[in-house]
């Protein structure tokens, strides 16, 4: 009996955990589900067959190496810091893994001895990164085929709420890690555009963001993600002359989270600050204060630093929020990113009832025989609830179809892979079709 571990079991396995929970049954193969809190593994198992629910502490070195052992493939749904455990357990026991986060320094030191014991790791197999991949590499394929040269390429994703379901000033609500919310952009980005290298700080990544338009749905603004120039080359794109892969958020989130980022209110170094406050208006003030080295009113920032337009939705922003309220600080709090990200997870949280929706758009520019063309590939998916939602299914279900298909040997790849070969976006693309994961094409 064959059998799949998935470690993790939080707001992205939803999805993953029941699709497997099927696969299993018809296989007769063994899932099982391991995480720090058990009830949550098990209520996500229910009393499906040939399922397991197990309590871990992943910095356990021997509980982890247990069930590796005991596992044909693993699929890894931890944070970076704790992934990285079982990653190295993985190549040392010689266990085939997944995961949909991307492909950093600690993994690539890996790549050697993955290679050298024959074993598979396919990273970056969720949504953005993931079907972002996928998709248009499937679209480059084709272009290449019938002869043709991709001059631009600009992809755009991002996690949003369904606008049936976005009832605040945000115009934003959690379905995924709120630490990673809190901290996106932080890194910078870097991409090309108009053959011309781009750096962007932290500082800058939300400032002035572009709009796009896709579908029928409200205007999006776009921020760079990440590197955008170190996939140039493993999507073979060098002769381009723009690439960016961007994150998408509703027009007025970029507004506000630029002054968010301004005001630093996301350091994870500033301990002792925060040690002196004890309430988030007393936070919200010593943060403001160092604008200037003098006291200043949020008020007062905004009329100093930001276009007169915004005001009212950056104090209506934060005021949702109540960053300036006299509530206590959280007393697990040790720096601002802590602080902030409480109130996010209080305040921005999906309801019930409420629907997320995924928004992920490709602009791709061909030159075909002497004739410049483009294309424009959509895909937008509604979420059902707060558990079954867009972002579980479409990064969960990736690595699900990828797993039955590790463990069918229908692909067959050893090394480290992200998924932007034909043996793998392929069957995986056809599957997602079924689960009404499409593209929606407008070609010219």
């Amino acid at each position: 009996m064959k059998t799949i571990l998935v470690f993790g079991a939080g707001k992205s396995a939803t999805v993953l955990i029941d699709y497997l929970k099927t696969t299993v049954s018809e296989k007769n193969w063994k899932l099982i589900v391991a995480d720090a809190n058990a009830e949550q593994a098990s209520l996500k198992l229910g009393n499906a067959p040939n399922t397991e629910a197990i309590e871990i502490n992943v910095t356990d070195a021997d509980e982890r190496r247990i069930l590796i052992e005991s596992a044909d493939l693993v699929i890894s749904l931890l944070p970076p810091f704790l992934h990285i455990h079982v990653l190295k357990d993985c190549v040392a026991i010689g266990r085939n893994l997944l995961n949909a986060s991307y492909v950093d320094d600690a993994i690539k030191n890996l790549e050697a001895e993955i290679r050298s014991k024959e074993l598979l790791f396919l990273c970056e197999m969720g949504l953005d990164p993931g079907i972002d991949h996928m998709s248009a590499m499937q679209l480059f394929d084709e272009i290449r085929t019938k002869g043709g040269s991709i001059t631009s390429f600009k992809s755009h994703c991002g996690g949003l709420v369904a606008p049936e379901s976005d009832d605040n000033p945000w115009h934003y609500k959690i379905s995924w890690n709120p630490r990673n919310i809190v901290m996106a952009g932080n890194a910078g980005a870097a991409y090309k555009e108009n053959d011309q290298l781009v750096q962007k700080t932290y500082n800058e990544v939300f400032e002035n963001c572009k709009e796009i338009v896709v579908d029928e749905l409200p205007a999006f603004a776009w921020y760079p993600n990440r590197d955008s120039l170190s996939y140039i080359p493993l999507y073979g794109l060098e002769n381009t002359t723009t690439f960016i892969r961007t994150t998408l958020r509703y027009a007025d989130f970029c507004k506000g989270w630029d002054v968010v980022v301004d005001l630093d209110l996301t350091n994870e170094q500033d301990h002792l600050l925060v040690s002196k406050c004890k309430t988030y208006s007393e936070w919200l003030s010593a943060k403001l204060q160092q604008i200037e080295g003098r006291e200043l009113s949020l008020r007062m920032y905004l009329e100093l630093y930001v276009k007169e337009a915004d005001h009212d939705i950056i104090l209506e922003q934060f005021a949702f929020l109540a960053l300036e309220s006299n509530e206590l600080l959280p007393a697990a709090a040790k720096c601002s990113a802590d602080i902030l990200q409480s109130k996010v997870e209080q305040k921005l949280v999906l309801q019930p009832q409420d629907k997320d929706m995924i928004v992920m758009l490709h602009e791709i520019d061909y030159v075909l025989d002497g004739t410049t063309s483009s294309i424009k590939s959509s895909l937008v998916v509604k979420g059902e609830d707060n558990l079954r939602t867009a972002m579980a299914k479409t990064v969960g279900l990736p690595l699900g179809i990828a797993a039955k298909l590790i463990l069918e040997e229908k692909i067959k790849l050893k090394g480290l892979h992200i998924p932007t070969r034909k043996e793998i976006y392929e069957p995986v693309l056809e599957e997602l079709k079924q689960h009404g994961i499409i593209f929606q094409e407008i070609r010219s």
